[in-house]
């Protein structure tokens, strides 16, 4: 409930909105807070507030301050200070984020890392650390750009 009422309060204070009816595509900057709840296919990049909304479709490879999802993304996420994923959301890709909150009936599809940096025992192996080789199997983030809705 606190959830709703605060995007809420973001999408009264919006300073721009992607309608539903519209379909955008190339590369999007911008300052303050922008809702997207029609078509975008890009980049985003900001230090601002992303909100897309239930039932906006973005491909995009996405550097925000924060976002917030009730729609659905295809593409990786990387926030500054937080990623909320909503009831509704659905983001098919991986994601950086110091703080994460996933709702319930949210769907997540990728891999995630809340940190700046790996830790040691997940560096890259060289010959002075000895790690093992690990092949990642799951698909890349340019993979679920392809896909469909």
């Amino acid at each position: 409930m606190a959830r709703e009422r605060n995007l809420k309060m973001l999408e009264s204070e919006s300073t721009t909105v992607l309608e539903r009816d519209a379909e955008f595509e190339g590369k999007l900057t911008f300052e303050g807070t922008v809702q997207i709840n029609g078509k975008f296919q890009g980049e985003i990049f900001s230090d601002g507030v992303l909100i897309i909304g239930e039932g906006a479709e973005v491909r995009a490879t996405i550097d925000v301050g924060t976002a917030i999802i009730t729609g659905t993304v295809l593409g990786s996420i990387r926030a500054k200070q937080k990623i909320e994923m909503l009831e509704h959301a659905k983001v098919y890709g991986d994601i950086l984020s110091p703080a994460l909150v996933v709702g319930e009936g949210a769907l997540f599809e990728g891999h995630c890392s809340m940190g700046k940096t790996a830790p040691e025992h997940y560096a890259a192996p060289t010959p002075e650390n000895n790690a093992e080789v690990f092949e990642l199997t799951s698909p890349t983030p340019t993979d679920y750009t392809r896909r469909e809705f």
